[in-house]
């Protein structure tokens, strides 16, 4: 390769990885977690001491005060069962006169409960993994773009490594300079997860602004017909008009004894009501089915008014830009081979912040000075990088504790402001005493987890275990594992610093 060539490459990936890299950092290590966003729904549950079991007899009358209140809502609303979205019977109703979800559940009164949705700490880590905590659509938008230079990443640093790709695939120069051991972790840790990270890049980018890629397709070749041609990709039975003749609503468990008659394998997770209360009314039902295909997604469409059958797909039956589409989204969130999977994805997501986090180390060695003064572009991204990516580590630990102990309207104000108190602090201090402090900070917010579970369940982790609780013994001790990881690297940090050289990392 000419060397005018590989600098190209390599100009390419450095400033690819320098734009992407603290936003990437944060999809990844939320993502890490969010792998077992489910899971993590129903450990919540496990630890509430005055958690009630919501019964599905109590779906109707809820659905019945929410339609009564709220009449606009008959539209399209989704009733989320009591199981793998959580422990609640609740309603989500998105308002488009104000832009919001809303989120409707019954008391121990059965009085009906408005509150707004996706404020629960589970799914802010959930939403930071695609927005980093940007408003939802303005996040969802720069991830795209950033998935694009994400891969231009990808494909320039295999095209710069190549040439000694074998040589120096597992050398880790323990004992040579800071630089070739971050250069050298950088490099093992990127060849390996290579497949999965193309796979990142690819449905990230599909996921976030699918839409926004098809439009050339759209406008261009297909002549604006291209979304009819996909529509039955995307749904079951063609849209029918409401035919202004008012019908009631079958109950909620009746409609899922209709639809069990159909597909009895079916696990049902979710309905959606379209023109709810109207004869031409339909309810679509979501759940899982066991399959040997990638996907495990089946859905029946019912009259919502009479039960009658209005169409079905089972992941046999999808055609194949439905296969594709489902089959992306599950391996972009690791739902396809059980735990095995899910544990796999989330040590790729740790090791895939890691690798952000040591490119930017990287383009800072590179560059720093001889001269115990270091350029101020040094500074200002050493500091970046720390705030950055050890804010978000701390905020998301501060959140496990506030979603045990704080109602859910101090979720949000908690991950920011120990997000921004973070990232101020790192340009406070100096980068190399940052480091280490914010290190700490993560492993005490980390440890503390299992500790406020305990203060606010009345039973340890570990005791937990023994009555059977699986679940919790999972959670925590990780939270435990995570918090050792974080301090040994506090430490690791703190001996860099108090070395003497002219890095950015030593204090003098």
């Amino acid at each position: 390769m000419k060397v005018i060539t590989q600098k190209n490459f390599r100009n390419l990936h450095t400033w690819t990885g320098l734009l992407t890299g603290l936003l990437l950092f944060i999809a990844f290590y939320a993502g890490a977690v969010s792998v077992f966003v489910h899971e993590l729904q129903q450990w919540h549950a496990t630890i509430q001491p005055s958690a009630t079991t919501a019964q599905l007899q109590q779906a109707q009358p809820l659905i019945e005060q929410v339609l009564q209140q709220y009449p606009e809502a008959a539209h399209g609303f989704n009733l989320m069962l009591p199981g793998v979205h959580g422990a609640d019977l609740a309603v989500l109703w998105y308002d488009s006169d104000s832009a919001t979800q809303y989120k409707f559940v019954a008391d121990s009164q059965q009085q009906l409960q408005k509150q707004t949705a996706r404020q629960d700490f589970i799914s802010l880590i959930y939403d930071l993994h695609f927005t980093a905590g940007l408003p939802r659509q303005a996040g969802l938008y720069l991830f795209g773009l950033a998935c694009i230079l994400y891969g231009l990443a990808l494909v320039s640093g295999v095209v710069i490594y190549a040439p000694v790709f074998i040589k120096d695939l597992f050398a880790l120069r323990l004992g040579q300079s800071t630089k070739r051991l971050w250069q050298d972790a950088h490099n093992l840790i990127g060849v390996l997860s290579l497949p999965f990270h193309i796979i990142f890049a690819w449905s990230g980018a599909v996921l976030t602004i699918g839409f926004l890629l098809l439009a050339p397709f759209q406008f261009v070749v297909f002549d604006s017909k291209l979304l009819q041609i996909l529509e039955p990709d995307f749904d079951v039975v063609a849209h029918v008009e409401p035919s202004g003749i008012a019908a009631p609503l079958l109950p909620a468990e009746t409609l899922l004894a209709m639809a069990a008659q159909h597909l009895p394998a079916m696990q049902a997770e979710m309905l959606f009501y379209h023109d709810a209360g109207d004869a031409n009314g339909t309810v679509t039902i979501y759940g899982e089915l066991p399959s040997p295909t990638l996907t495990q997604r089946a859905i029946v469409v019912l009259n919502s008014s009479t039960g009658e059958l209005a169409g079905m797909q089972t992941p046999e039956q999808f055609r194949p830009g439905t296969t594709f589409l489902r089959g992306l989204q599950n391996l972009h969130y690791g739902d396809f081979a059980g735990y095995a999977s899910k544990w796999l994805y989330f040590i790729l997501g740790l090791a895939g912040a890691l690798l952000f986090y040591t490119g930017n180390l990287l383009w800072l060695e590179v560059r720093r000075r001889n001269s115990s003064a270091q350029p101020a572009k040094i500074r200002l991204m050493a500091s970046l990088t720390l705030g950055v990516c050890l804010g978000a580590m701390a905020g998301i630990s501060a959140l496990f504790i506030a979603g045990i102990l704080l109602t859910e309207p101090w979720h949000k104000t908690v991950y920011f402001s120990v997000f921004f108190a973070a990232l101020g602090w790192a340009f406070l201090r100096q980068p190399a005493k940052a480091g280490a402090e914010l290190l700490y900070l993560t492993a005490q917010l980390t440890l503390l987890m299992p500790f406020a579970a305990w203060y606010h369940s009345g039973q340890f982790f570990l005791a937990a275990l023994l009555d059977g609780n699986v679940l919790r013994f999972m959670v925590e001790g990780t939270a435990i594992l995570l918090a050792v990881l974080f301090w040994l690297l506090a430490r690791a940090a703190k001996k860099r610093a108090d070395k003497t050289d002219n890095s950015i990392w030593a204090k003098s």
